[in-house]
Order: C-alpha cells, then structure tokens, then sequence
C-alpha cells in the first residue's frame, strides 16, 4: 500500500504554481489601469492628453452631459491557440473611465479629440467672453 504525503502548503499555493507555469504573463492580463491625464489651461483653450498606447479610436467614447466630460474605453482582445489535443481561448478586456467637472468658461459645442500615436487629445476651447481680453485704453474727459 502507498501512501502519497501532500505537501501542508495552502491550495491557492497550488493553484497559483499551476497557472503560474502554464501561463507566465496572466499578472499582466488581470491589470487594469487608469491612464493619467495632463491639463493644461492655455490661453485660448484647455488641453487634455491621455497616454493610452495601443488602442484604436473606436476603441474610445466621449461625451458630454451638464458640463461633465466623461472619457471611457474598452478594449476587447482574443487569442486561441489550437493544439493536437487542446484548444486555449484567452480573453482580454480592460476598460477605464474618467470624468470631468468643465469650468463654465468651456464652449461644450467646439470640444474637438484626436488620438495620434499613443495620445489622446482633448481639446476644450473657451467662450469668447472668457478669452483674455486686450489691453482698452480710456480717455479722459
């Protein structure tokens, strides 16, 4: 009669060493991040880029709803891999959303975006009451 002695280590132990093995980037597949955003008020706009690498633009939706501009993605990715015995099917998805108060100096009509090269960009020009303003000079009576 044998005796097979199991190791005292916890289950999840085991688990994580087997998909450990099979499969040494899933860390990487569970991540979701949100992308930092740069905001920058310029003179005749605000500006808003996001470092997003490696999507597409349809991967993007923005929108606009009582001075709250929202920003989300979702992107969907498969892989399969066909073997003589055993066919693998992984699913991607990571998705973000983020979401932005817009000072009432914001002209919500002209908002224009652009995605180039890993970059997308927001570009949230201002009223024309609250452009800057040049320099009046008055003369006295």
């Amino acid at each position: 009669m044998s005796l097979v002695k199991f190791s005292q280590r916890p289950m999840y132990s085991f688990l994580d060493d087997f998909f450990s093995s099979q499969w040494p980037n899933r860390s990487q597949d569970f991540t979701t991040s949100i992308p930092a955003v740069n905001v920058q008020e310029r003179e005749k706009d605000f500006l808003l880029s996001f470092a997003v690498p490696g999507k597409s633009k349809s991967d993007f939706e923005i929108e606009v709803d009582k001075e709250v501009l929202s920003v989300s993605a979702l992107a969907k990715e498969t892989n399969t891999e066909y073997d003589d015995l055993f066919t693998r099917k992984e699913f991607n998805y990571q998705s973000f959303k983020r979401s932005f108060t817009l000072p009432e100096s914001v002209n919500t009509a002209k908002i224009k975006a652009q995605y180039k090269e890993g970059i997308l960009s927001i570009h949230l020009p201002k009223r024309k009451e609250a452009l800057p303003q040049p320099t009046k000079r008055i003369a006295i009576e």
